[in-house]
């Protein structure tokens, strides 16, 4: 079964109650000159809703065209609305992965879920991702890097690691508006270089802070093959052994020993970095992600995975036995 792990989607019904009802919580549909994008407590309105993300039978047909079983449904990111306050970011998390659910279960066989949580309200986290899992039957969620402009390893999160360690939550780690402050415009490097770079600072925070120390059997899958951190890790290692008073406060082992215990997605748009991080990390720790619908990502992923020449059984793993075992599948 090809399973991917990576992709997006906003139900009909999450964004017909926004229009509806998310003003009173803070959250505002509004026009722009490129489509209707959403305002977040005022502070921050997104670039404008895709159809493509909630376009159901479209995205049924790109599954048989891209060879998937079964596909694991995340919000979009830029609707993770950590800046609202904590009661109303509470509610819109309910809403939204109530409605990603549903959407899941318009076709079990083809779909699950994974869901959002008010991460600016590490109480109000656990309690929506107890809900999410043991109600909605959902796999996990989906966690941006930032936590309203702090790194989420500076967000006190650790009854929420717990939590998650306990319930067995698939966590996907996804970029959200990467490296704000800095203008990247230029050559699309907003994207390119940005979302990456902004992965890899939030993983390294996760690693140094001793996050995968404290909980071991965190489930935590990197989108873009992990950042540029498995092409690096060697320098996080070196920093762990000349400058401990810093990088080893924390941390018992080496970087490249936590490296091991998180996985990653197979976005990385080049054979021989697929490779790599193969090598590095093992064939149980790299799955399939195809970052849909957005052009960046890998749409023809499993040809993809094929032309890099692994033998039969790592293929077979990371296009869908990992994922099978640890989604329960």
């Amino acid at each position: 079964m090809n399973i991917d792990v990576h992709a997006h989607c906003i139900p009909e019904s999450f964004r017909a109650w926004m229009e509806a009802e998310g003003n009173p919580l803070g959250i505002d549909l509004v026009p722009t000159e490129r489509g209707t994008a959403v305002r977040i407590d005022g502070r921050v309105t997104t670039q404008p809703l895709r159809d493509d993300l909630t376009d159901f039978d479209r995205r049924i047909a790109e599954l048989d065209r891209m060879e998937l079983d079964h596909q694991v449904l995340s919000g979009w990111i830029d609707l993770t609305a950590y800046e609202l306050p904590p009661d109303a970011g509470s509610r819109y998390a309910r809403v939204q992965n109530e409605a990603l659910a549903g959407e899941a279960a318009k076709a079990p066989d083809r779909f699950s879920a994974i869901g959002t949580v008010p991460l600016q309200d590490p109480t109000g986290a656990v309690t929506e991702l107890d809900h999410a899992m043991r109600t909605l039957g959902m796999k996990g969620v989906e966690l941006a890097t930032t936590v309203d402009g702090r790194f989420i390893d500076e967000a006190g999160l650790d009854d929420f690691w717990a939590a998650a360690q306990d319930l067995g939550a698939f966590i996907v780690l996804h970029p959200m508006r990467p490296l704000e402050g800095i203008d990247l415009k230029r050559y699309f490097m907003e994207n390119m270089i940005a979302r990456p770079a902004e992965s890899t600072i939030a993983l390294a925070g996760l690693i140094f802070s001793g996050v995968f120390e404290r909980f071991p059997k965190l489930k935590v899958c990197v989108v873009h093959g992990g950042g540029f951190a498995p092409y690096q890790i060697g320098r996080m290692d070196a920093g762990y052994h000349q400058k401990p008073n810093l990088a080893a406060k924390h941390i018992a082992k080496p970087p490249s020993d936590y490296l091991r215990q998180i996985y990653v997605d197979t976005v990385v748009h080049n054979h021989a970095a697929l490779r790599y991080v193969v090598e590095l990390l093992g064939d149980d720790r790299v799955m399939l992600g195809t970052d849909y619908p957005f052009e960046m990502g890998s749409l023809d992923p499993v040809d993809f995975v094929r032309g890099a020449a692994f033998p039969d059984h790592v293929t077979r793993s990371i296009l869908g036995d990992t994922a099978s075992g640890l989604l329960g599948l």
